[in-house]
């Protein structure tokens, strides 16, 4: 489990597990983690926590939150990275952590839903559907997309294999990117606008949860707002996010 040293002028204070989903930061005492200093704002960052990874943001503090000696508004905390409030520390211990570099999410797949798909992806996926319709098992080739959309669409690999094994999916239904189709075949798929409203949905053994990570607003699941806990996906869910309606499929 990861954890976070907290010191004061690198002298050890204590420390926090982070065993919840959903941590608080800030001088309330409230906060899971309760720094009582007036360089910290009331409620000053959030730490949310899924699987091995811990995603920081800072929740538009007077002082702002440093990660290294830089100022970041939202950052995947690597092993040993060193989270500056004033004087005090937040060191951050993980270490079966994978390291990788850079602020942001980027460890994880952002997605936009207004964007639309990459032409290949698209083609693949009608090759796909033309396949089935004449019940004939699409072929390795044009079930896969390439190496060059990989990276820009790896959750809308359309794969058999993939297809077989039970994989959620999500369609969008409104917008110009309405009828596009989105494969959550990655253990976390990020998903809205950076700035204004983020949250990622994650793939359990026990089935897939959505949850909130960024902006003022929750997403709303058939028409009721989820909390700041992890929410479980039921076929034909309708989620809101970022403008954007989607609609969650189990096959």
């Amino acid at each position: 489990m990861a954890k976070l040293h907290f010191l004061l002028d690198g002298n050890s204070l204590g420390e926090f597990a982070l065993d919840k989903e959903r941590m608080t930061i800030g001088r309330r005492p409230s906060n899971q983690i309760h720094i009582d200093n007036l360089a910290v704002s009331g409620v000053h960052a959030v730490i949310v926590t899924i699987g091995n990874d811990s995603f920081l943001e800072d929740l538009n503090s007077t002082n702002g939150t440093m990660v290294n000696g830089k100022t970041i508004k939202k950052y995947v905390l690597q092993h040993e990275d060193m989270i500056e409030f004033g004087k005090y520390q937040l060191k951050y211990i993980n270490e079966n952590h994978v390291a990788s570099s850079g602020d942001g999410f980027e460890k994880t797949m952002m997605i936009l839903p207004q964007q639309e798909a990459p032409a290949a992806v698209k083609a693949a996926l009608e090759k796909k559907k033309a396949a089935e319709k004449a019940e004939i098992a699409p072929s390795e080739e044009s079930s896969q997309t390439s190496e060059d959309t990989t990276e820009e669409a790896s959750t809308t690999n359309v794969s058999e294999n993939t297809v077989s094994e039970n994989i959620g999916r999500l369609q969008v239904l409104n917008g110009a990117s309405a009828g596009r189709e989105l494969l959550l075949n990655k253990t976390m798929t990020t998903l809205g606008k950076p700035g204004s409203q983020v949250a990622v949905i994650t793939k359990r053994p026990h089935g897939y949860f959505i949850t909130h990570v960024g902006g003022n607003s929750h997403p709303v699941v058939n028409g009721e707002t989820i909390g700041v806990q992890a929410h479980a996906l039921n076929n034909q869910d309708v989620i809101e996010l970022a403008g954007t309606k989607m609609e969650f499929h189990l096959a």
